[in-house]
């Protein structure tokens, strides 16, 4: 291959074709030379060419290549000191993945070549491997980034209408009986017809997909015939993994994903990503060299203050992206602003982010990273959703990340669950939840949807496994069940696992709907875990991160009690979207509403009467009532009148026997009338006058309707 090298510019980083040819551009801050090497094949054994860089411009290494464009395959070789005990790991012998690649074609073929030392031998790290492994390391790819979006643009879905659900993106098709074979599991098969059919007619407004970049399959896994299925192992933070495309040509995952997102957005609902950007694929200090270990390691990675042979690691990976280096923190920014302008995506949620907020050894709420998205013109602008944790000291900080930002709230899944699995638990607890943790959220200004509510997520039980095990069966991780997290003690629905006896099974039905109904009635934004509204089972595997198969897949053929599920949760859906006194903007005050004369939320005990400030904050109970009066909303119809919603009841019992419940006098005689019943979902409307006393089910939500009189 005959190639002629320009100078080039040093920005943009990475490779950028402009018609006629492309400009490389890597940072090193602390590299001697930089070799940019191309190739003809992904596993190819020799390379096509290989060029020094020779310009340097504020420690980017850059050059242009005329006629060379979308489709070229390569990857960079870094020289530098190899001494592990400063920090330094350059290797000139190990091929490295470009950070900031669009596209990458192929995954990791296994052995120690990848490794930057000898295997095996004591401090093994400490000594450099010269072996070349260009074979086995994946291939960056030159893209054309043209594409049609014609009037495509972010939806911004308001938060408080918004109603994501958490999915894969092969596991929600890869067995779909109505995609075509050769599309499923793909982007492809996630735009096709039948898919977004059935998001659509679900009624949520967002998905939130798991990592979609280009990550890397463990070394164990492999050895155990295993995958990372989840993803929460990125190499590639530009680059849409080319797992999930249905081409096998070179860089055609970019244009396909752009497609995906492009049909979502026609069909009304938003893109959200699962981002890992708290750590990377290459480990500890013992992990192999892919691309940033041997780009520039102290630039990268966070190491041991006086031993920057080892990492700090904050999210039990091995390692912890630097936050505090400009260069880490700008290719963390290229990517989020990458994936907005360019893939039209509406939003992230950040894995770890904790980890992300750590300046020094502590965790910052007006750490760098969140200052420098909030002066963001167009980050600034989409859904920031943050897991409010990482494994590391101070970690867990749910309620503390700044305004602009949601988060997932773990205290809200906590809560709900213990409250319906019959724990003796504090009732002000549990109401902070079903009113939008106000306690934990309104201190600095935020509002309702600043909590992510849900109860179940991809990272353990199924809502259908968490009704139906009291123990973990990870076996076929190979780990022997020792991973994961126990998530139950004891849910007293009977048999563990699968059962034909009809009295547990319908209990377990009826807990499903609780749980359904009290996320979908509580103020926030609900996420729903995909396939919990047709009881997906793992079969009590609350770890499936390894599990790339029909355990973790989503199945198309439904029984009776599946598709009586599906029914129930579009309906709580559907009333979600019809009455915005479940979705509010702002707190409830908990003061009387003019010309309604009474609160806009009530708390009631069983005898009818609204709880006292004393028993508020100290009582133990299983038995509430909850009334929201629908107030002058500050959302308006479309004459552009001010919307006044219902009022509802909502009556809930998580001990075992039924309970007889007087509905509330104040302030009038009301009629009120029953639209869910989660002891019998398909009940009839039934009224009942204020006054009149109830009988509510045991483990029961029941909730009425206003009907006045």
């Amino acid at each position: 291959m005959k190639i002629k090298l320009c100078p080039g510019q040093p920005y943009p980083l990475g490779a950028t074709w402009d018609g006629e040819g492309t400009n490389f551009a890597l940072f090193s801050e602390n590299a001697t030379a930089v070799e940019l090497i191309l190739y003809d094949e992904v596993y190819a054994k020799k390379a096509a060419a290989v060029i020094r860089l020779r310009e340097q411009t504020d420690q980017v290494w850059h050059g242009y290549l005329p006629g060379i464009g979308p489709g070229q395959l390569y990857g960079y070789r870094v020289y530098g000191p190899y001494q592990p005990e400063q920090g330094h790991r350059f290797n000139p012998a190990k091929l490295l993945i470009d950070p900031y690649a669009k596209a990458i074609s192929g995954n990791i073929q296994w052995s120690d070549l990848l490794f930057p030392y000898p295997l095996g031998n004591p401090d093994q790290d400490l000594k450099k491997d010269d072996r070349n492994d260009g074979a086995s390391v994946p291939k960056s790819v030159v893209i054309d980034t043209a594409f049609d979006w014609g009037d495509d643009r972010l939806l911004r879905t308001p938060w408080h209408k918004t109603i994501i659900y958490e999915v894969h993106v092969k596991g929600f098709t890869a067995q779909h009986p109505e995609i075509d074979e050769r599309i499923r599991g793909t982007y492809a098969g996630f735009a096709s017809e039948p898919a977004i059919r059935y998001l659509k007619e679900l009624g949520i407004t967002a998905v939130e997909l798991l990592p979609v970049h280009h990550h890397v399959d463990d070394m164990y896994l492999i050895e155990k015939g295993l995958s990372n299925y989840w993803g929460y192992n990125s190499i590639g933070f530009f680059a849409p993994d080319v797992r999930y495309a249905a081409s096998n040509e070179r860089g055609s995952q970019v244009g396909e994903f752009k497609r995906m997102v492009k049909a979502l957005h026609a069909a009304g609902i938003e893109v959200i990503l699962d981002v890992v950007y708290n750590h990377t694929a290459e480990g500890n200090h013992l992990g192999p060299t892919l691309s940033f270990r041997g780009i520039d390691n102290l630039a990268y990675y966070k190491t041991v203050p006086d031993q920057p042979r080892y990492y700090m690691d904050y999210t039990g990976t091995g390692n912890s992206m630097n936050m505090n280096h400009p260069r880490t923190l700008q290719l963390i920014m290229d990517s989020l602003r990458y994936f907005v302008n360019e893939m039209h995506v509406d939003g992230f949620r950040f894995d770890l982010a904790s980890t992300l907020a750590r300046e020094l050894h502590d965790v910052d709420r007006l750490a760098a990273f969140f200052d420098i998205i909030h002066q963001d013109p167009v980050l600034s602008q989409v859904k920031l959703i943050a897991e409010p944790w990482d494994v590391g000291e101070g970690g867990y900080q749910v309620g503390n990340f700044p305004v602009l930002w949601t988060e997932w709230n773990g205290k809200y899944r906590d809560a709900v669950r213990r409250y319906w699995r019959g724990d003796d638990s504090h009732i002000s607890e549990m109401g902070w939840r079903l009113a939008g943790s106000g306690d934990l959220y309104q201190h600095n200004g935020r509002r309702p949807y600043a909590s992510i509510n849900f109860i179940t997520a991809h990272d353990g039980f199924t809502l259908n496994d968490l009704v139906s095990y009291n123990e973990k069966h990870n076996i076929a991780n190979g780990e022997e069940n020792r991973d994961g997290i126990n998530e139950n003690d004891s849910w007293n629905c009977g048999a563990e696992g699968p059962t034909d006896d009809p009295g547990i099974v319908a209990l377990r039905e009826q807990q499903k709907r609780n749980f359904l109904a009290t996320l979908f009635l509580s103020q926030g934004v609900p996420m729903l875990l995909g396939g919990d509204e047709v009881s997906r089972t793992q079969q009590g595997n609350n770890n499936t991160y390894c599990q790339d198969n029909p355990l973790s897949w989503h199945h198309w053929e439904w029984s009776g009690r599946q598709r009586d599920l599906l029914v129930f949760t579009k309906k709580l859906i559907r009333l979600r979207h019809e009455h915005p006194i479940f979705r509010r903007r702002k707190y409830f005050s908990g003061r009387k509403i003019h010309g309604a004369g009474v609160k806009d939320i009530s708390w009631f005990r069983p005898d009818g009467e609204e709880m006292t400030e004393n028993e508020w904050n100290t009582f133990f109970v299983k038995v509430l009532g909850l009334r929201l009066i629908g107030e002058e909303l500050d959302e308006t119809d479309r004459h552009g009148d001010p919307i006044r919603d219902d009022a509802f009841l909502i009556l809930m019992n998580a001990h075992h026997e039924p309970i007889e419940f007087t509905l509330p006098k104040e302030p009038a005689p009301q009629i009120w009338e029953i639209c869910i019943d989660t002891a019998a979902p398909d009940r009839e409307p039934e009224r009942f006058k204020s006054g009149e006393s109830f009988s509510l089910p045991g483990r029961a939500l029941v909730l009425f309707r206003q009907a006045g009189l």
